[in-house]
């Protein structure tokens, strides 16, 4: 049977390894004057610098503006928002939040007298903000920064923006004749932009939200609007905007040895510690499944002895949800499982009609996100911290965690298929407009294709698809992301990505921090070094010799494929959803229209994902939001197939 230590090495390294954890969990605990302990979360950060020469009246009536469309731009009731404000020569700088009185908020606006800082996301250290607030090159020192975040700073004639590794807390920019407008909120910082002009899409752009269900590329469903790149810098000055962007990191080679292995992992494994350095006042709730990565994270809090209790959503014989009260179990910790609605019956789930599910994710996540997703749903702000698995295939490789076949022929057809992927649906103008987006990407995949789908998901995935879905977590309280962490994400693409693609980099975490929960078994496959490995010459001899055994018991793992509404939708549900999408003729400039009715020929449309993703560009090009929220949409009734939990 294989041992996690087998690869990391001896007694004395596994008792390095418990030191390393130790030294850790002391360091979790908050300094003098608590600043560790300082929320941010999320904030509505927007900075208007005026050009030279533009009338300061033109500055006046922006900020009031901005004022007035705070209520369509940030997804929470109006009368949760708080505000700051800070006017600096031909600058200003608008902060919202919704956090309420709270001693451990953070201040909205950093006042530095002749310079104002906005951070949002989250901070390690709070005297983090200082460093962003007093460099002469607010850049420089971002590497630096342990956390989560993005900033923007003001100062007489001139505004700074910066982006994290991940970009996840995301920041758009425009320009007009009068004015640079920077801000966390795609929307605002368009309709402002715009003036008292209606929205104008970027119907081009959009192809790729069909696609995907999220943008690979810096653009926005607005015109005009475009993302900053990841661990970028934006300055505006009088002379106009410089946008610079650090490159991800690059990977060292694999270890030849298991103790290079193991310092290897170690150095991620600190990181991942350093992340819970700060005062938890009640236990952590996660997000826990049968997977890797929530695994992982349970693993953490429980070496670094953060008091947590485990959530699982799904029925009962769910395998996420098996599993996950076997890790519960082993861990010693509450376990709360949560069904999905169903009928009297229990014949069938009752899923929120697509409209109405649709419009809150176009005002959560502004048309960046498919509402195939299913996104946090509004409660009042809670400080209780919240941890999920989310965005865990950064430590896996990224792509590549998906990515069946290994050889560098496969890996460059993943690498068109990203952006080309369903052509024939698509018009000619789409497919040119994806194929000039992915030049770049295949370019680089022709000399290291393992690396572009590492970067791919960092760059794309995470500082889009999560930068846009975390929006719903962050508004309702204070979401712990370890795995976004700035340092974090630099220590784990320093490592080689095919190495993480094997999974043993996350196996030996977990070896490390709760070696107890190795055991249990994954849903769906098993750990990739070993399904993979080659057997050695002494297993193979040994295999022709003996002869076969009876298995030897083991645990009884949950059957696979258990059944799921958003990938069985069902007749009912597939007749809502083909009616939104072919009862408006507003997609016919990115797909073809005979394709999309073939597609939806059946009872059951047979690509669900994209269904929603169809359904989701039509509501928003339809004008479903911003707007008035729909009523009287009852749910849909989807029928859970015999033996599948009815």
């Amino acid at each position: 049977m294989h041992r996690v230590y087998e690869h990391l090495g001896s007694g004395r390294t596994r008792r390095r390894s418990a030191s390393l954890i130790r030294t850790g969990v002391e360091s979790c605990q908050p300094r003098p004057r608590d600043l560790t302990n300082r929320r941010i979360d999320v904030r509505v950060l927007l900075a208007v610098a005026a050009k030279a020469g533009t009338p300061s009246g033109v500055l006046d009536e922006a900020v009031k503006r901005a004022e007035d469309l705070i209520k369509q731009a940030f997804p929470v009731p109006e009368e949760t928002i708080s505000a700051a404000a800070r006017r600096l020569g031909g600058t200003a700088l608008l902060s919202w939040g919704n956090e309420g009185p709270d001693s451990a908020r953070a201040d909205l606006v950093v006042d530095g007298g002749s310079r104002a800082l906005g951070v949002t996301g989250t901070l390690l250290d709070w005297d983090d903000a200082r460093k962003l607030l007093e460099a002469d090159a607010m850049g420089d020192v971002v590497p630096g920064i342990r956390g989560c975040f993005a900033a923007v700073r003001v100062e007489p004639g001139r505004a700074t923006a910066v982006t994290d590794m991940t970009r996840a807390c995301g920041l758009f920019h425009a320009e007009t004749p009068e004015m640079h407008i920077v801000g966390t909120r795609a929307l605002l910082v368009h309709l402002l932009a715009r003036r008292n002009a209606p929205i104008r899409w970027d119907v081009r752009a959009l192809q790729t939200m069909v696609r995907q269900g999220y943008f690979l590329s810096d653009e926005t469903p607005f015109e005009g609007v475009r993302a900053l790149p990841p661990s970028s810098t934006l300055v505006i000055g009088e002379d106009g905007a410089r946008l610079t962007t650090r490159p991800l990191p690059q990977p060292e080679p694999v270890p030849e040895t298991r103790g290079g292995k193991k310092r290897a992992v170690e150095g991620l494994a600190e990181a991942l510690v350093g992340t819970l350095r700060r005062r938890f006042d009640e236990p952590i709730n996660l997000a826990l499944t049968g997977g890797r990565d929530s695994r992982l994270m349970a693993s953490l809090l429980h070496a670094a002895k953060v008091p947590f209790r485990a959530t699982t959503n799904g029925l009962d014989d769910h395998p996420d949800v098996v599993i996950a009260r076997q890790i519960a179990a082993k861990l010693g910790v509450e376990h709360t499982v949560i069904p999905p609605k169903r009928t009297e019956k229990r014949d069938a789930v009752l899923v929120e009609h697509p409209l109405l599910r649709t419009f809150e994710v176009l005002r959560t996540c502004e048309g960046m996100t498919s509402a195939y997703e299913s996104i946090v749903e509004y409660l009042p702000y809670s400080s209780k911290p919240t941890m999920s698995g989310q965005s865990g295939e950064i430590l896996r490789g990224g792509f590549l965690y998906s990515q069946g076949n290994p050889s560098p022929k496969a890996m460059k057809r993943r690498v068109d298929a990203f952006f080309l992927k369903d052509e024939a649906l698509f018009t000619d103008e789409a497919n040119a407009h994806a194929r000039d987006l992915a030049s770049a990407w295949q370019e680089r995949a022709d000399g290291d294709p393992a690396q572009v789908l590492d970067h791919l998901y960092v760059t794309y995935r995470v500082g889009r698809w999560h930068a846009a879905a975390r929006a719903g977590s962050l508004r309702r309280g204070d979401a712990v992301q370890p795995f976004l962490d700035n340092r974090v994400v630099a220590a784990a693409l320093a490592l080689d990505p095919m190495w993480r693609r094997s999974e043993e980099v996350v196996f030996e975490l977990i070896g490390m921090f709760a070696p107890q929960l190795r055991r249990i078994p994954l849903e769906g496959s098993e750990w990739r070094f070993r399904s993979e490995r080659t057997p050695s010459r002494w297993e193979r001899l040994l295999s022709r010799r003996e002869p076969a055994k009876p298995a030897a018991a083991a645990p009884k793992k949950p059957k696979k494929g258990a059944w799921n509404w958003r990938t069985s939708p069902g007749e009912r549900l597939t007749a809502v959803l083909r009616e939104g999408v072919l009862g408006n003729d507003v997609l016919w400039d990115i797909v073809r229209k005979d394709a999309v009715e073939e597609m939806f020929a059946g009872p059951v449309v047979k690509q669900p994902a994209l269904a929603w993703n169809l359904y989701t560009v039509g509501a928003m090009l339809a004008g479903l939001y911003p707007g008035p929220r729909p009523d009287d949409l009852r749910p849909v009734e989807v029928l859970i197939p015999s033996g599948d939990g009815a």
